[in-house]
């Protein structure tokens, strides 16, 4: 059996050539294929690697012959199985294998232009719905667009496409949609009604930390100093196909989030209730240092806790998800003035940049009241200034 060589060389800053010798032609001329990559060597020598893998067990598809669906399917073997979390890559396979390949996947990948994208778009839109009659959502395709626009530049920069046709298509304007979200003295009329359910707890920490809905689910009591009254968010509870997992926050690093006092009392009373609820259930009590889970201690599934606050929310007239506590914890903040940085540490946003972007329908009552503060200021102080002179 032919055994396949090759090696990688550098062609300028951040671009690498690599060359895979086929042997003879019958004229005994070297036959070779070669790859250009945008990247470090590194990444060349892995992409390297596993071509020839792929010559050696006859898995190898010619790039003048690889579709559209076929690259789809690589891309998320390849590259977004490993660089994103399970669940992310749960989504991504289903864009990917229920919308992205029926529509697009028989083209050759490097006769896919801009308009066969364009009109994918046009036509889910109109008739992409496969649950019932009709399209999807503007957002829903502008996910589709993302997904197919990473897959495609992956492919630009090994050297597959020569520019990606993504960039010539233009995914549909999605309209701002209003943040379900409660004012103060809505938060308190739904503590109030969850006063002595199991979501009391859950939707206290949500409303008085903004915490998502997996760290609350993967919270430990390790995590809570009831002395310094303060969270510190080191992982959240992430539910896919496969099961339960616990992963690191969203922007991979903990964060800490000082706690009023009425969330440290009630944090208080619920771990002396749950000490005594484990000496009375002994061994039947799975003891996994969880502050909100279920009677026996086991994990409470993220989408357990979304479900049951829909039916309550629904049942006493609350127009809100469980994730809109998140929002409504930040609205609040920024609309009593407190800092957007702090706001940002708080929700545990990359940037304040995002917080700002994400709570942009906050703002404009906040301009006005600013500048009507600023009128008063300076009024006062053109008042003085006149008695002085």
């Amino acid at each position: 059996m032919t055994t396949y060589r090759g090696h990688v060389e550098a062609r300028g800053k951040g671009t690498y050539r690599g060359f895979i010798e086929l042997g003879f032609d019958a004229d005994g001329k070297r036959k070779r294929t070669t790859f250009t990559l945008r990247g470090n060597k590194r990444e060349a020598e892995a992409e390297l690697t596993k071509r020839l893998h792929e010559l050696n067990t006859g898995t190898y598809v010619s790039p003048s012959k690889l579709t559209v669906g076929q690259w789809l399917e690589q891309w998320l073997r390849d590259y977004a199985e490993r660089r994103v979390q399970p669940s992310t890559f749960e989504r991504y396979a289903q864009i990917v294998r229920q919308h992205l390949i029926p529509a697009l996947g028989h083209y050759q990948l490097r006769k896919l232009h801009g308009m066969h994208i364009q009109a994918y778009y046009v036509e889910a839109q109109s008739s992409g719905n496969q649950r019932r009659e009709g399209g999807l959502s503007a957002r829903s395709v502008l996910h589709h667009h993302r997904v197919l626009n990473q897959a495609l530049g992956q492919a630009l920069k090994l050297g597959l496409l020569a520019a990606n046709p993504a960039d010539a298509a233009e995914p549909p304007r999605v309209q701002g949609r209003e943040m379900d979200a409660l004012d103060e003295s809505e938060s308190a009329r739904l503590l109030s009604v969850a006063q002595n359910s199991r979501l009391y707890l859950p939707i206290l920490i949500a409303l008085t930390t903004g915490m998502r809905r997996g760290e609350i689910c993967g919270l430990q009591w390790s995590d809570v100093d009831l002395v310094e009254g303060c969270i510190t968010v080191r992982r959240s509870l992430e539910q896919t196909k496969d099961g339960l997992r616990l992963k690191t926050p969203k922007t991979n690093k903990a964060r800490r989030i000082t706690l009023p006092a009425l969330a440290v009392k009630t944090l208080k009373a619920h771990k002396a209730e749950q000490a005594a609820l484990r000496l009375k259930l002994g061994a039947a009590y799975k003891d996994q240092g969880l502050v909100v889970c279920r009677e026996d201690g086991e994990f409470t599934k993220p989408d357990t806790l979304s479900s049951l606050f829909r039916s309550m929310a629904k049942k006493h007239g609350f127009a809100v998800s469980f994730h809109g506590l998140r929002h409504s914890h930040a609205s609040q903040l920024l609309k009593k003035h407190v800092p957007v940085h702090v706001v940002s540490q708080r929700l545990g946003h990359a940037s304040p940049a995002i917080t700002l972007n994400v709570y942009s329908h906050v703002l404009p009552g906040m301009q006005e009241e600013a500048a009507q503060l600023l009128d008063e200021a300076l009024g006062q102080a053109l008042e003085k200034q006149a008695v002085a002179t």
